[in-house]
């Protein structure tokens, strides 16, 4: 891995507790976390992720859901404020989205990159700055996982079993060791997990 300046790299993912970061009708199948995304515990675990972050990075299809959602929730003074703070830190911060077929940015103030998730990461951390938060992207932290890139791995596990769909932890991942840096329970049944990686 190559030098850099010291920014973590923040990999933010819901699963089920069968392991799932989807449901088996594809990408959009997120039917299931919802009841869980609007708790106290969901709200706190994200702001805690997104308050020491500078840029966000970001797969094409996430950061079509996600930047389509969040940044009018900005200015929704009926939102929660922990959602308003979210909408708003997407809105003005730096923004890298990965994609194979994207050859220009279509949203205003993102940049587009079409390179691996690792080299992309190596010329982030090259630069000043805070965390380098990838939220909800599996299609990004799985590489970033591969090639040894993630730093802190923050985990929403709710207590659904959807039966199909991709898992984030498949065979063929090296061995990391991982210490357990906070976790909380809700009274759901959901559990907010954060881990940092073993160097």
């Amino acid at each position: 891995m190559s030098e850099h300046t010291g920014r973590r790299v923040v990999a933010n993912l819901n699963l089920t507790l069968d392991g799932r970061y989807c449901g088996p009708a594809g990408p959009q199948d997120h039917a299931w976390v919802v009841p869980y995304a609007v708790t106290d515990l969901a709200r706190d675990h994200l702001t805690d992720l997104w308050r020491t972050a500078t840029t966000a990075l970001m797969g094409r299809v996430n950061a079509e859901g996600f930047l389509g959602y969040w940044p009018p929730v900005a200015r929704d003074e009926g939102a929660d404020p922990r959602d308003r703070g979210f909408g708003d830190w997407l809105a003005r911060t730096e923004k890298v989205v990965l994609s194979r077929t994207l050859t220009a940015s279509p949203w205003e103030g993102v940049r587009v990159e079409n390179a691996p998730a690792a080299a992309v990461v190596d010329a982030l951390r090259a630069r000043e700055g805070g965390d380098i938060l990838v939220p909800c992207s599996a299609s990004l932290i799985r590489p970033l996982l591969a090639a040894d890139r993630v730093d802190r791995l923050a985990l929403m596990v709710v207590p659904e079993f959807v039966g199909g769909g991709p898992r984030l932890f498949e065979d063929g991942l090296p061995a990391h060791r991982w210490s357990l840096a906070s976790h909380a329970a809700g009274g759901d049944g959901a559990l907010a997990l954060v881990y940092d990686r073993l160097r």
